[in-house]
Order: C-alpha cells, then sequence, then structure tokens
C-alpha cells in the first residue's frame, strides 16, 4: 500500500500480513523512485493513498522495518479503509 507526498515526490509502500506483528517498510524513495514505486502499485492493482504527514514520518522508518507504535493507529485506520473498499463497504476517493 504505496503512500504518496506528490508534491515534494515522496512515496513509501507498506506491507503488512495478517497476525504481523505490524505492518512493513518494503519501498520508499523520493523523485523518480517514488514515481516508479507509485507506478509500480497502480499496476499491480495496489491502491495508492495520499497523505503527506503520514508518509513523511513513514519514510523515516528504515527499509524492512516495522512500523513504530506510535503509528499504529494511524496506519490501523487507513488498513481497515482499505479493507472496507475491498469488500465494497466504503467508496474508493
Amino acid at each position: 500500500m504505496p503512500k504518496t507526498d506528490r508534491s515534494r515526490g515522496l512515496a513509501v509502500a507498506l506491507k503488512y500480513s495478517p497476525g504481523a506483528d505490524a505492518p512493513v517498510v518494503i519501498a520508499k524513495g523520493r523523485g523518480l523512485i517514488a514515481e516508479e514505486i507509485i507506478a509500480r502499485a497502480k499496476k499491480h492493482g495496489v491502491y495508492v493513498h495520499e497523505a503527506p504527514a503520514l508518509v513523511a514520518l513513514l519514510a523515516e522508518v528504515d527499509m524492512d522495518q516495522h512500523i513504530p507504535a506510535q503509528l499504529y493507529v494511524a496506519v490501523a485506520e487507513l488498513l481497515a479503509w482499505l479493507y472496507r473498499i475491498e469488500r465494497g463497504d466504503a467508496a474508493v476517493p
């Protein structure tokens, strides 16, 4: 689930597996790298969500590391919303 901040060309991709302790940062970058992360996500049908403040915080997390506990609530709310979209219970912006 890549998150983007297009005004600064920043993107972060997270992976969450049910039962895992927390989502993991699997890709992040600025500029052309951010554009590639977003393009690959869209190519594979992964929803791209724009949240500049959250992206900035997630970009501070090292690759292949779990997100910090301070971000659990924000990311959990996003994941819950995405699951509702997949089930057809929420509208896609």
